[in-house]
């Protein structure tokens, strides 16, 4: 009897979309266009579909005046709001690049991606809670020489650039759109890197479009939902699985809030009859704990999608029952793979939408080999997760040798995690190669922490590990080695040495000081080791003694 390999293929009857992301909205808004497409709770603006196109064609002819043309890089940098949508789709109307910006950032680290992406032209928040957006653009500025305009959301300069589109010869726009095509470049996003700075993921039309547009497919989405969409744009879930899922099915993007909270998302599922709600496992469990929950009606709801993290049992169960969300689907992926390989279906037990990730997308291919040799290994053992297909990303941008330690001569992409595939193709995460650290749905990893902590003047050396959190998933603990005569540091000394510097998120929750690392005979550092010494120490200290974040 043969043995099954742990590879599978995502057979599909439907064919992937050849379009352009602005050819692909242009067909849904001949199909749809006094539909919704666009609702901002915050500031109660609302968008048809024909509205929302002619708001996107002004924008990109506005920056069409402003000399932005194809293959240039226009960065977002803010909160989820309706203008973040515009310049997602006016961008892609011109062939532009749009940088998505984490709205966490700080000075350096804004610069760092101005920089590495040589953006022309950055839109960008005027202020939001306590960060300064425009303060730090102008910090940084005159470091970034590449960076022509500077394009803040709120007030007369946008008002100034959409008016400058409405006068323009609309047929330039057609023309310009006419010469793109779906292979072309059109979305960078930084994902953290292990060598201290962020790796921009380089996507395609082709591969963010059909991503969306399938992720859509298996949550059954037609022109009749209307998807709240609570987690980050500037990330792959709020964009692509979120925006672009949407506009390829004619249906409705909710945006509850320029931030995830509880109540609004809430208030929002109710006052819009949302059928579908996004987030990450702490979301779901934010709303459920909500005070005001039992008051809200979310009786439209039926589907969703729940990602970043593995979800608690109980919690899958409340969000199914107390929530009505009895087709909600678990996504697996990263951002290099635009984002999604793997998703359980809306018939799937609750036991495969917590003890697994789904089974591979259309059009996708994955398998699990062995990290040493590289051979697909059998059904039911723990290899590397390794996927293939039209998401692949292009590579990293402007960085050749990263890009091929990630994606294979074959094309595969080498995700770093471990996973077991079963006998039905249904793929578990069982761990991770590298030292990446998910906390809340936000990728973290340690070397980039390592290397900020290492400026530190009393710092020797660091180590920085993730460790089990109930609210968070996982939580960030650096390990350090004191200079000699050095005061050992406490969690709070190291806040108060990263805030505004360091994005929160991070942040080490926990800090421990030591003599030396563990390590193999060889020199290497053992994290394996000081992740089992760290469970001790917390459950023998009782639990959190300082909080960094």
């Amino acid at each position: 009897m043969s043995v099954t390999s742990s590879y599978a293929s995502g057979a599909s009857e439907v064919p992937l979309l050849g379009d352009t992301i602005g050819e692909n909205l242009d067909r849904t808004v001949r199909r749809f266009p006094g539909r919704d497409a666009l609702v901002d709770m915050a500031t109660g603006r609302r968008w048809t579909y024909a509205e929302l196109a002619a708001d996107v064609d002004a924008l990109a002819l506005g920056l069409m005046d402003l000399g932005i043309t194809k293959g240039d890089r226009v960065g977002i940098w803010a909160p989820n709001r309706a203008e973040w949508t515009l310049v997602q789709y006016a961008t892609a109307r011109l062939g532009a690049v749009l940088v998505t910006v984490n709205p966490a950032y700080r000075a350096h680290e804004l610069e760092y991606v101005l920089q590495q992406s040589g953006i022309r032209l950055l839109a960008a928040a005027q202020r939001f809670k306590t960060s300064d957006y425009a303060g730090v653009i102008e910090e940084v500025r005159p470091r970034c020489p590449e960076l022509e305009f500077v394009v803040l959301l709120d007030g007369a300069p946008w008002d100034s650039l959409l008016e400058r589109g409405r006068a323009a010869d609309p047929a330039e726009l057609v023309r310009v759109q006419a010469a793109l095509s779906a292979d072309d470049p059109i979305n960078i996003q930084y994902t953290s890197g292990t060598t201290g700075f962020p790796k921009g993921a380089t996507l395609s039309h082709h591969s963010i479009l059909n991503n969306g547009y399938f992720v859509g497919e298996l949550c059954h989405y037609t022109e009749q939902d209307r998807v709240c969409i609570p987690v980050p744009f500037y990330h792959c879930f709020g964009m692509v699985m979120g925006n672009l899922a949407c506009t390829s099915h004619g249906a409705t993007m909710v945006i509850p809030g320029p931030a995830f909270e509880p109540a609004a998302t809430l208030a929002a599922v109710e006052a819009e009859a949302c059928t579908s709600l996004y987030g990450v496992p702490t979301m779901f469990i934010a709303e459920l704990a909500d005070p005001g929950f039992d008051g809200y009606d979310l009786s439209s709801l039926r589907t969703g999608i729940m990602a970043g993290s593995p979800c608690p049992v109980e919690v899958m169960r409340e969000v199914i029952e107390r929530m009505g969300m009895a087709e909600v689907s678990i996504c697996y992926g990263m951002t290099e793979t635009s984002p999604v390989s793997t998703q359980t279906r809306a018939d799937d037990t609750v036991e495969r939408r917590v003890s697994t990730v789904g089974r591979v997308g259309p059009h996708v291919e994955v398998k699990v080999v062995d990290p040493d040799s590289g051979r697909t290994l059998p059904r039911g053992e723990a290899g590397e997760l390794c996927t293939r297909g039209y998401s692949v990303m292009l590579g990293y941008w402007a960085e050749p040798e990263r890009t091929a330690e990630a994606i294979d001569a074959a094309r595969w992409m080498h995700t770093g995690d471990l996973a077991v595939m079963d006998d039905e193709g249904y793929v578990s995460i069982t761990g991770r190669i590298k030292d990446m650290v998910i906390r809340g749905g936000e990728n973290v990893y340690p070397r980039e922490v390592e290397e900020f902590l290492y400026a530190h003047p009393d710092v020797l050396d660091v180590q920085v590990i993730g460790v089990p959190d109930p609210k968070y998933g996982e939580e960030l603990m650096a390990w350090v080695r004191m200079r000699e005569g050095a005061e050992p540091l406490t969690a709070e000394a190291v806040r108060a040495y990263c805030s505004g510097r360091l994005a929160h998120y991070k942040i080490p929750r926990y800090v421990h000081v030591v003599e030396e690392f563990p390590m193999t005979v060889t020199g290497k550092i053992r994290k394996i080791e000081m992740r089992e010494m760290a469970l001790r120490l917390l459950v023998a200290d009782g639990g959190p003694k300082g909080t960094a974040s």
